[in-house]
């Protein structure tokens, strides 16, 4: 097979298959390397005892290959271990080059230097851009950021970064609302809080806060553990016809609709910037300026894809750390 022909094939098996999230890279970088043990892969021997997870693919491989590509930053900390749709993933990338090993030899190397490339092209991504604008409403100001989320989950299916950013916007500003009175975790977006013991993905004394963009009868019945167990759940999610309406329904379905509390994400966020400027103009600038501050650094912490950060731009001015 030449070069153009395996680059060609692997553009198309990406396209086919999705092959655009960390995970996914993840794994044609980690199969690429244990099919150098040899050719044909019987996926099976991929799999843990109970088939669910993809064994022996962890991150300290992962990030041995990067580095000997010149690639020092992790590309995910979970390896795709974790995530439900890597062993169909792996499954499918093992076929794409079984299937290419009975064609003649297939050149890993360059199947390898595929993959680097697409990990260096995500790492290069852009983050997304907040317009410091004072005249638009502090509800505009939130919408737009997760508005840029959505487009990007839109131009890339697979990925989820409307529900990392709200997540992780809502931390910010319960961070900044605290200001440190009470210490509040933050996490992965991948982790969730189910697999973690945690009663929701972010908890203040008594009360679990949850943070979706897809309300589910999943959440409503972790909200009803909640209660079970004595603590206060709210419900954090979009004003789309997917969000609030949704969950109030779901909620009313299960009878805990007086009993759950929820929120449309840009009024939770934004009437607490308010708050937090003691309603004055003059302050607005500096409270946006603290909440990306904050969003930025627990992304940083916990999260591995610099698409997620946000760049303050200030009118007639290029972008500002």
């Amino acid at each position: 097979m030449t070069v153009d022909d395996l680059t060609s094939a692997l553009e198309r098996f990406v396209a086919e298959k999705r092959f655009t999230t960390r995970g996914a890279l993840a794994v044609g970088i980690l199969v690429t390397e244990r099919a150098r043990d040899g050719l044909p892969i019987d996926p099976t021997t991929l799999l843990t005892p109970g088939g669910g997870q993809v064994s022996g693919l962890g991150p300290t491989v992962l990030n041995s290959v990067l580095r000997r590509n010149g690639i020092d930053r992790p590309l995910s900390k979970m390896a795709g271990r974790s995530n439900r749709a890597t062993p169909t993933q792996m499954q499918a990338y093992v076929s794409f080059l079984n299937e290419r090993h009975e064609l003649g030899r297939v050149d890993l190397d360059l199947a390898e230097s595929f993959w680097i490339g697409r990990v260096l092209e995500k790492l290069a991504a852009r983050p997304m851009t907040l317009q410091l604008d004072t005249s638009q409403s502090l509800r505009t100001i939130v919408r737009d950021i997760i508005s840029q989320a959505e487009q990007r989950d839109a131009q890339a299916p697979g990925t989820r970064y409307a529900g990392a950013v709200l997540q992780h916007l809502v931390g910010a500003k319960l961070a900044c609302a605290l200001n440190d009175k009470i210490t509040i975790e933050h996490y992965s977006y991948s982790v969730a809080d189910e697999h973690s013991g945690r009663a929701g993905d972010f908890v203040v004394q008594d009360t679990a806060i949850h943070v979706t963009t897809a309300p589910s009868e999943h959440l409503i019945e972790r909200c009803r553990e909640n209660l079970n167990d004595g603590m206060r759940p709210i419900i954090v999610t979009t004003s789309s016809k997917k969000g609030v309406s949704v969950a109030e329904g779901l909620a009313f379905t299960k009878g805990l609709a007086d009993r759950i509390d929820v929120f449309e994400a840009e009024q939770f966020i934004a009437l607490n910037l308010y708050e937090l400027g003691g309603f004055a103009d003059n302050s607005r600038r500096v409270v946006i300026a603290d909440l990306v501050k904050q969003y930025n650094v627990i992304v940083e912490k916990v999260e591995t894809d610099p698409a997620m950060l946000i760049a303050i731009k200030k009118r007639g001015s290029g972008l500002q750390d």
